[in-house]
């Protein structure tokens, strides 16, 4: 066997599983991308194909090994290729979040030093060509979508049509050269870097290894019983680290279907017409559907509401306990069946969760409310904690032990640790990054010389052997009575709450806590609508009393829930005011992944903080807004500051 052939037998690289599939099972269908309302297929072969054209392509172009090159569109099979095709020839694909602007594409651009960008369609191509003069590495740019492009001339600007039949050409004329580049790939080397969102400062770029992804896919693969049967669906932002493993690495390593939607629009639709085995989407994605969900029940007939309340309740009350497989009475199996037929049933359908196996949420804490409606209904939901810099997995829930509150144990070769006296976790896994790229400091601080990763996150072993995350360690605080201050766990359980899409808790450092509250427009819209309550703008409705007592109501349930929490009883909230605007990621107070940038937030709104620990009732507010179309704006609006109940110790119920 020769060193080249010994090299593709190790199978150590995606590309050379890539090649693996095309070989063993050419016709099997790795992607499925919805064009025009029509399903079309990928198979292997098609998809290492394309890959090669591509490869040979950038090759003809100059491509070396260890260029970047920015991937930057929705999910679309022909980006995963080029993820294929870059990394085929000793590449690095460098993935960008689709919806940032063209100054946020710049920084990351310049500071992973791409050589190449391969773009979607005519917008990205826009925002690329807006920054190229600042981006003195970039050579090249490659458009998947030639809508729009006729008139674009400008040197560099390829279609990918044009680059793969450049790319057959030279195959043509040098028809090892593919493998043989394949075959020079090694384990060790860089596979992919993925940008940090950035909640703390400026984005890093997170190296992984073939060996990170390839391990770290097998283990998970293993753990989770996938299979080549298995079909996910890939919506998520290809720059996220989520979907990078499970629409990307773990699809090569087990070969099983990724399903491209049509659109971001149509996710939920396509959902339906596809009924994946398997389903993983942050927290807010199961918050909206419940939203929805709760939106469309409201405007149902009595007799239905009367029948979903009904059963959602024997729902809760067996639900979770047949999935487990744990004993249930026969009347209550009974009831369970007939609400499976008349409700749970046809709302699986209506979501396209009938043929789920396992779904996942993570990168943030979920309401326990939320977990359990999901699992009580039927849908095997599971926590995972997980990073970038660990190729996702650090813990994983195994399917007979699944509690709201905890994440479950450690991933398969993991090892976990907390810091003594901070309550830090720590792990220690094959998914470790290799580094920061050009940022060695940051590197050193995260990642100790013999392998374990600072995660940032505060937790602990419970008494079942599960890990509890707390909340970011940088975030725990207390109040000055000494009770125990964790934002994210009390504005988790506000969230719940359909009206509410987001809530920022203040309270280190104070007397009592208190929130800001973004209300969810579709949810108090529709109620609006339904109590005939004209408003002209989400301001507007946010500042009306009707809508402030609304969410006074959900902040004192949330405090009769912490009041039956010695530890949390005297975390409750006293005082919100309903903001004025939508957090944005425009406007940098999301992170492109959701995440509250809570530095930002606090600077940028330091005197309505003020003013909820003061005696105000009300306070005048003039604020830059970005618009969707990046024109910028002032909303200006007289905000309320109202307070809410707050309750004495008492015992759980039950």
């Amino acid at each position: 066997m020769t060193d080249g052939q010994d090299s593709m037998a190790r199978l150590d690289t995606l590309p050379k599983i890539l090649l693996d599939h095309a070989a063993k099972r050419p016709g099997g269908a790795a992607m499925r991308e919805k064009d025009l309302g029509i399903w079309l297929t990928w198979s292997w072969s098609k998809l290492a194909d394309q890959a090669r054209d591509l490869a040979c392509g950038l090759a003809s172009h100059g491509f070396q090994r260890g260029d970047k090159v920015a991937i930057i569109g929705d999910n679309r099979p022909e980006l995963y290729m080029a993820m294929s095709a870059i990394q085929a020839l000793g590449g690095v694909p460098v993935p960008f979040y689709q919806d940032s602007v063209a100054e946020e594409m710049q920084y990351v651009m310049e500071h992973s030093e791409v050589r190449f960008a391969i773009v979607e369609d005519q917008e990205q191509t826009d925002k690329v060509l807006s920054i190229r003069d600042r981006c003195p590495k970039l050579e090249g740019m490659i458009y998947k979508d030639p809508r729009g492009m006729r008139h674009y001339k400008q040197p560099g600007v390829f279609s990918l049509t044009e680059m793969q039949e450049r790319g057959r050409t030279f195959h043509a004329d040098n028809k090892d050269f593919f493998t043989d580049e394949v075959a020079k790939g090694k384990g060790s080397e860089t596979a992919v870097m993925l940008y940090t969102s950035g909640t703390t400062g400026r984005p890093k770029g997170v190296m992984l290894s073939h060996d990170n992804i390839v391990i770290t896919a097998r283990n998970a693969n293993a753990r989770e019983r996938f299979t080549d049967k298995d079909e996910v669906i890939a919506y998520l932002p290809m720059a996220w680290v989520g979907d990078h493993l499970i629409s990307f690495g773990q699809a090569i390593v087990g070969g099983y279907t990724v399903n491209c939607p049509e659109s971001s629009e149509t996710v939920m639709i396509d959902l339906r017409e596809l009924g994946p085995t398997s389903f993983f989407a942050p927290p807010r994605v199961f918050e909206g559907i419940i939203t929805q969900v709760m939106v469309r029940m409201e405007d149902a007939s009595w007799l239905k509401r009367k029948i979903f309340h009904y059963f959602l309740g024997v729902a809760k009350n067996v639900g979770v306990r047949l999935l487990e497989g744990k004993p249930v009475t026969m009347i209550e199996r009974l009831q369970y069946g007939m609400g499976k037929f008349l409700v749970y049933g046809p709302l699986c359908d209506s979501l396209g969760f009938s043929n789920i196996r396992i779904a996942y949420t993570g990168g943030e804490a979920i309401g326990p409310e939320i977990f359990e409606f999901f699992r009580s209904i039927g849908v095997n939901l599971k926590i995972l904690f997980g990073q970038t810099e660990a190729s996702v997995y650090v813990t994983l829930q195994p399917d007979d032990e699944v509690w709201s509150d905890t994440v479950g144990v450690a991933a398969p070769e993991t090892e976990i640790r907390f810091d003594e006296e901070t309550g830090e976790l720590l792990y220690r896994s094959p998914g470790v990054f290799v580094g920061y790229y050009k940022n060695e400091e940051a590197t050193r601080e995260t990642k100790t010389e013999d392998g374990w990763v600072h995660t940032g996150d505060a937790g602990f072993v419970d008494d079942r052997g599960h890990i509890r995350i707390i909340d970011r360690a940088k975030d725990v605080g207390k109040l000055n009575d000494g009770t125990m201050f964790a934002p994210k766990f009390l504005e988790n359980k506000l969230k719940f709450y359909p009206d509410i899409r987001e809530a920022v808790c203040f309270g280190d450092g104070k007397d009592f806590t208190t929130a800001f509250i973004n209300i969810d427009l579709e949810s108090v819209g529709n109620w609006a609508e339904r109590n005939n309550i004209n408003y002209g703008s989400y301001v507007d409705l946010a500042n009306r009393d009707e809508v402030y007592d609304i969410v006074k109501g959900h902040i004192e349930a949330t405090n009769r829930s912490l009041a039956e929490d010695p530890n949390l009883v005297g975390a409750q909230v006293k005082r919100f005011m309903i903001l004025h605007k939508l957090l944005d990621a425009d406007d940098g107070e999301l992170t492109r992944t959701g995440k509250v940038r809570r530095s930002t937030v606090f600077e940028r709104y330091d005197n309505l903080i003020a003013a909820l620990y003061s005696e105000q009732e009300l306070i005048s507010v003039e604020a830059k807004v970005t618009f969707e179309n990046g024109k910028e704006g002032v909303i200006k609006a007289d905000l309320k500051i109202r307070d809410a109940e707050t309750y004495a110790a008492m015992q759980k119920a039950g």
